[in-house]
Formats: C-alpha cells, structure tokens, sequence
C-alpha cells in the first residue's frame, strides 16, 4: 500500500489545534473546528521524522500544567456504544431459521456481545471464560479459560462475535486511559508507564471440536467498538501517545508546561504509535503501525489516534490485522453494512480545555464530526467523505442511512441548572458516495431538554427528549429537503430505547416519572404511530422501583415477533435485596400481558445466585436467559423451567 492511498478511519482529532506545520509560540485552540461537508482529504506523511515532528508541534499546543487535558485526564469514553426497518427484516429472517440473534442496530451488522448463538450453540463469555451450550440437549458443552492466572473479579466485561466454528472474543484488558495523568512526584502512579502493550486483547477461539484458542491479537490503546459482516470484523481501537507528565509541586503552571513541552521535545515514533503482537501456532511475532500507514487530515491534536483493523473469520490466524492509523479521535460507530460511520463527539476535550485557559464556551464548540467510510470490501476500509453537525449524540441510534441520507439526531446547549438552554435536533445529510451534504434539518425539538432516545424507521424519525416529561416527537423525513415535525405526544417519565413492533407499533422502555420528573421505575409502553400527526400511548405496563440494562445496552433487550414476546432484564430494589429477574410480555393489539418471569436464584443463599440476568435468546421454542452465574432455558408457551446450567 503506498502512501498516497493510505485512508483507513479518518476522525478528526478532538480539537483542531493545527493546521500541518504550525511554528511557535504555540497558538491557542481556535473557535471554528467546523469539518466541510466535502472536499475533507487524508494525507499520508511523507517521512517517520516528519510525522514525528508534526506530532509533536500539534500535542505541544494542546498540552497544559496538568498534560493532556485540564486535569491531565484525558477522557475516557463510554459506550458509549437505527434503521429499524431493516433490523426488523433481520430479526424477522432469524425467527424463520428458529433463533434470535443479538439486538443488533442493523440486519446483517453484527455487534459484540457476551452471548452468541447460530441456532446450533450458544456461546457465551463470563469471568474470564467461554461456554458452549447444545441448546437441544441443553447441555454444557465446551469451557475455556481465556486468560489463565488472571484476576478475573472485575474490570471491563468481555464481547463475543460469531461465524461458523469461530468465535472472536475482544477483550478489554489492561488500563484504557487516555495519557497517563499527573500525580505528585513519588506518588503512587508517578512510576514509568509500562514497557509491554496495555490495551485490548482479540482471542480467535476454534469451535469445531473442544473450544480452543488458535490466534491472540493485543494492540496498544483502548477498544471502541467493532462491526461484523460475513466473515469480516472491524476493530477500531483509539490510543494516546504512552508519554508521563508527572506532577511538579514546587513549580508555576507555566513552568509545569514548559517541563511537558520538553517531555514531548524528547519522545520518539515509539512512544506515539500503536504496538502490536500476534500470537499464533506457539509463536509471537511483534510489530508496530508504521509510519507508512498513518495518515492526518488537515487538522488535529496530536494527543489521540484511531486504528480500525480487519479480520477475518474463515481465515487460519488471525494475523496482523492490515492496521490503518489516522491522527484523531472517535467514540460512536455505525454502520449499516457496506459503510461505516466514525463520529467524534467534541465536547469532551474542548470544554475543559477552554475553561483551563479562561475561553468562554461557545456555540461551535459543541460540535459531532461525523465520517463516513466504504467497507464493501474485504481490505482496509476507504474514507468517502465527512461532515460535522452541531450537538452530541446519545448513542449509535441517533445516525442512520436510509434511501442515500444520514439521519443525524443531535442536542446542544446546557441541560442543567435551573435555566436550561438545550435544544435538540435531526439533521439529514446526502450521502451519494463522494460527499456528505447537509440537505435538510429540523430543529428546536424539546427546549430546555435532552434526547433519551432515538429511532429511524425507514422515512420517519422518532426522538425522545426529556426533563420533566416527554415529548416523542415524529420527525416526517422523506422529503430529506424538507423534513419536519409530524407529531408530539407528552408523557411523564421517557423511553431510553425505542423498538418496532410490527405495523404502526412502537416499544420503548425507560423510565416513569413524576409530574416533577423524579423517576419512578422501569416502564414499558407501546405507541400507536398509525398516524404520525396523533402518535398515542396505548399501553404501559410500570415496575416500581425497576431498573433495566436495556435502558442503557439495547442488547440486553429482547423481541421475538413470532409470538410478539418482548423480555427485559429488571432489578427492583425495596425488596431488602435486589430482586433480579428476566420479565416477558406478550403485546397484544390493545397492549401487554404478562407472560412471566424467570429468576435464576437457585436457593442455595449465595450471594452469587443473586447475580442479574443479563441477556435472553430464543433458540428452537426455548427462551434462554444468561446471568454471569449460569444459563436457564424456560418454555416459550408454558414459561415453564426446562433446565439450568451453572458456569459459576
């Protein structure tokens, strides 16, 4: 691969401090970071010193007294981590082969997650360790122990993907930081950082007979996320250049920022770009990303790289994962099969950063960078084009492609406080292949609120905002130059996560609330959209004191159409201890009745048994629940106990 066609995840870094070259004094950061919608081009680097010193030019006008940062703690994001219409197709294609996959953002897209099944096995990861399950004899038939001799209490948990006889584990080992941050001299985290690879660890396991491992794949930095189409994984890793900026007590912060400046002076290529060590066969090979396959756009920090890697599943080894590197950062991934999307949420770095430097906070400053990129083929992805809209995003589910438009759903401005000035919005963007170009928006959608949760269902877009209560907003986007608001409907409490339910129906589970907004605990309710002028509740069925994960994780949410089932995981406390439980509905024409519910407290008064379930599936008739204790399968019809299986 030369130079000039490197591309690979292009995310403009979270602050666009330089522009190539920039000589000193170091400039402060300036107000329009603003990505154009088209003409946005990677560069490679045309030498290692090059990069090097450009690298170092772009940190030394970003790092502070505290190093990277106005704490010296760069952030570490979450998951963080929909086109409805055609995850509904996929679901719908699963329950015709007798088996639910993973709730999953797009048909054919798969996502990580601690539970895997293709009909034949359920594959699982808990503690550390990977569970094979015949579901038809309901037997546990394989265990492996990914890292022995590992504390495996706690820490990160552990995602699965699925093809065939393999199974690719990613594992979030090692500290995910961002830059080590300062500490006083001789204090605890004042040592060197450590001299081995600290970051995610890929573990091909082979399926065909007792669960194996045949390849391990570790890289510097901190796993993002990963999409699956067919056989071929994309891995996008984010990672900080491994420097120490300790603190110096005795010193102004002038002085402590002219000490890091030094530090950043004296780094070398190593201490910037990623490593990597793949294992197999018995034998490890280390590498790092080269030079040669590092690319920059025109602005960036220098304080954050974004590697996407490919495998693939029918492959022998793993290898070496093909890594493309881009000088930038990246928090929320989507994709909708042939592309994938990068976006970068802004508000993170900039805010503190101003404030450490007495900048007000601006407008623009609130900024998603959004990157769109050809993943048709097998090789390394190819960048097609950026854009950036004005807000955050709550989740994946706030982008969608559909008939050739991104749908972007967005909120800005201050949530907190008593003079709240948010206002959220939906923002479409052409998407023909060469640029991103913002055709249409519709804005000023729940003021003083934030966006809980979004779905797009092929031309209609439904968004949640709340405060106090809240509005479900039906956005008509098919005429994506002039999308606009159809309906409103306001009800206290709010849904985190919104799921078609066949014709003209929608669930949502979140929250009640009070008149007040205090919540209440877990409700479900189901939405009539028939008419996307009158959007209506028609039933709500409300758990005081609940909790869900698919609240915040659409993956522990479960619908399986062919008996209109919906289950949820629930912890409700007030009970002494927490009870945990798995609930299943029915959803009928007029609404839900209770189907059941499934507990895997085994009365043995451990406090183990009293783990939550965590995720279901449906495999054969057969509702399977998981807890990191074990695995229940429960009659479809009769939501009588079928059988346990304990992994703990």
């Amino acid at each position: 691969m030369t130079p000039a066609r490197v591309v690979g995840l292009a995310l403009v870094a979270s602050l666009a401090l330089v522009t190539g070259c920039t000589a000193e004094p170091v400039p402060a950061p300036p107000r329009d970071r603003g990505v154009p919608a088209d003409g946005f081009r990677l560069v490679a680097f045309d030498s290692c010193p090059e990069a090097l010193r450009q690298l170092k030019t772009a940190a030394k006008a970003y790092v502070g007294p505290w190093g990277f940062g106005s704490n010296g703690d760069i952030r570490t994001f979450g998951r963080a981590e929909a086109a409805a219409a055609p995850a509904a197709a996929g679901r719908a294609d699963a329950a015709a082969k007798g088996y639910s996959g993973t709730n999953t953002h797009e048909a054919g897209v798969d996502e990580p997650d601690l539970v895997k099944t293709d009909g034949r096995r359920i594959v699982t990861v808990s503690h550390g360790k990977l569970y094979v399950v015949d579901p038809a004899t309901r037997r546990l038939t394989g265990e492996l122990e990914l890292a022995p001799g590992a504390d495996e209490s706690g820490g990160a948990e552990d995602g699965l993907l699925l093809r065939g006889d393999r199974a690719l584990v990613l594992r979030r080992d090692g500290w995910a930081g961002m830059g080590k941050p300062a500490v006083p001299e001789g204090g605890p985290r004042d040592a060197p950082l450590p001299d081995g690879i600290v970051g995610p660890r890929l573990i091909m396991v082979d399926l065909s007979g007792a669960p194996k491992i045949i390849g391990e794949y570790r890289i510097d930095g901190d796993l993002v996320d990963a999409r699956q189409v067919g056989t071929t994984v994309r891995v996008v890793v984010r990672s900080a250049p491994r420097l120490n900026f300790p603190y110096r007590e005795r010193a102004t912060d002038a002085q402590r920022t002219a000490a890091n400046r030094e530090i950043i002076d004296n780094a070398t290529a190593d201490d910037w770009l990623p490593r990597y060590e793949v294992t197999s066969g018995g034998r490890t090979s280390a590498g790092r990303v080269g030079c040669e396959r590092v690319s920059r756009p025109a602005a960036y920090s220098g304080t954050s790289l974004v590697t996407v890697l490919s495998f693939d599943l029918g492959a022998a080894t793993l290898g070496a994962g093909d890594p493309v590197t881009v000088i930038a950062d990246g928090d929320t991934v989507y994709s909708n099969g042939p592309r994938l999307y990068v976006a970068n949420d802004q508000r993170w770095r900039v805010l503190p950063m101003l404030t450490a430097r007495n900048i007000a906070p601006d407008p623009r400053d609130e900024t998603t960078e959004i990157y769109q990129f050809d993943i048709s083929g097998a090789g390394a992805p190819r960048y097609v084009a950026a854009a950036s809209v004005s807000g955050w995003l709550v989740n994946q589910y706030a982008m969608s492609e559909w008939d050739g438009h991104l749908r972007v759903a967005t909120t800005r401005g201050r949530t907190w406080g008593d003079k709240p000035n948010s206002t959220s919005s939906v923002y479409v963007l052409r998407a023909d292949g060469t640029a991103l170009t913002q055709v249409g928006k519709v804005t000023g959608l729940g003021k003083g609120e934030r966006i809980y949760a979004v779905r797009f269902v092929g031309g209609t877009g439904y968004v949640v905002t709340f405060r106090q209560t809240d509005p479900l907003y039906t956005v008509d986007l098919r005429d994506p130059g002039a999308p606009k608001v159809s309906g409103e409907l306001k009800i206290n409490g709010y849904s985190a996560y919104l799921h078609p339910a066949g014709e003209a129906r929608l669930l949502g589970v979140g929250q009640e609330a009070s008149d007040q907004g205090r919540v209440q605990g877990t409700q479900l309710s189901l939405f009539d959209v028939s008419d996307p002028a009158k959007p209506t509740r028609i039933s709500q069925y409300h758990v005081k004191q609940g909790h869900s994960e698919a609240e915040f994780d659409p993956h522990a949410f479960l619908y399986w159409p062919a008996d209109r089932l919906v289950v949820v995981p629930l912890t409700v406390h007030g009970t002494g201890l927490p009870s945990n439980v798995a609930l299943a509905l029915r959803v009928g024409d007029g609404g839900f009745t209770e189907a059941g519910t499934v507990d895997h407290a085994r009365g043995t008064g451990r406090a183990e048994d009293l783990a939550p379930i965590r995720r279901s599936l449906v495999v054969d008739g057969v509702l399977w629940t998981v807890s990191d204790v074990g695995l229940e399968a429960t009659s479809l019809s009769t939501m009588k106990t079928l059988g346990w299986l304990r992994t703990a």
